[in-house]
């Protein structure tokens, strides 16, 4: 027998949590670099800022959108690009 409207009331989750932050796996692949240069960019001090959550290392998307502010500033003051990995 088909379950009534009344029976699914409730079970509907509702629009879906909304990302915050980006993994570095994550990170990487939305900017198209890989994780050896995301590392080799950190060592530099050039990587973007992180937060630990627990044991996990997250980006926040406030954060790689400064990342990126910063890259495009760079290369419009005339000071080049990164190499690539």
């Amino acid at each position: 027998m088909p379950k009534s409207r009344t029976q699914f009331a409730g079970v509907w989750p509702g629009p879906p949590t909304p990302r915050l932050a980006l993994s570095i796996p994550e990170f990487c692949k939305a900017h198209g670099i890989s994780e050896g240069f995301f590392y080799k960019l950190k060592k530099q001090g050039e990587g973007p800022r992180e937060m630990k959550v627990g044991a996990r290392t997250l980006i926040s998307f406030e954060s790689a959108a400064e990342w990126r502010r910063t890259r495009e500033n760079r290369h419009s003051r005339g000071h080049g690009e990164l190499p690539d990995s």
